[in-house]
């Protein structure tokens, strides 16, 4: 399997905010936000506490350019939001297909973001996927909502490992075709 590796250079818009690549100025916001235990608890791979240098390793990652995982931060201060409230990433797989994850800080869940980030990479595509995947908690309808807001079809029950839970958490996994 050879996996294409591509650098987040440019920023992707949305209308109310944009997503850029993430900054090493970015880990203090970062760590704010994914420190909060309903941030982790949503996700399967941030843990609670935060260890130290777990924000700065992750930045570090994502500004990295032989990774498969591509991150865009949720940048608002075109609208006099705060630089950082949110992150996105696509995951490649092979088969040009990927797996996307995203987070919104809480101060910001019911808004609309998190579903305008996935409409945005949605529509630019930047990995040239043919097919996109994701997975969300069963507990968390709200995110099931953003991917079925942005055209992502059901696909079925599975389970994932979430690190702040230290459990393994019943998922929906969804699929949404590209081009």
């Amino acid at each position: 399997m050879i996996l294409q590796t591509i650098e987040v250079r440019d920023e992707i818009a949305a209308a109310r905010f944009v997503l850029r690549p993430a900054r090493v100025s970015d880990a203090g916001l970062l760590a704010l936000h994914a420190g909060d235990m309903r941030v982790a608890a949503n996700t399967s791979s941030i843990a609670h506490p935060l260890p130290p240098g777990a924000t700065e390793a992750f930045i570090a990652r994502a500004m990295t350019s032989d990774t498969t995982e591509r991150v865009w931060v949720m940048d608002g201060t075109i609208q006099g939001l705060p630089e950082v409230f949110g992150v996105i990433s696509l995951k490649q797989m092979d088969r040009d297909q990927s797996e996307i994850g995203y987070w919104v800080a809480p101060a910001f869940w019911n808004t609309g973001y998190a579903s305008e980030a996935v409409q945005a990479l949605m529509n630019t595509n930047p990995l040239g996927n043919k097919a996109v995947f994701a997975q969300v908690f069963q507990d968390n309808p709200g995110s099931a909502r953003v991917l079925t807001n942005c055209g992502f079809d059901y696909l079925g029950d599975a389970e994932s490992f979430s690190v702040a839970r230290n459990a393994r958490v019943q998922t929906w996994t969804y699929l949404r075709k590209m081009g």
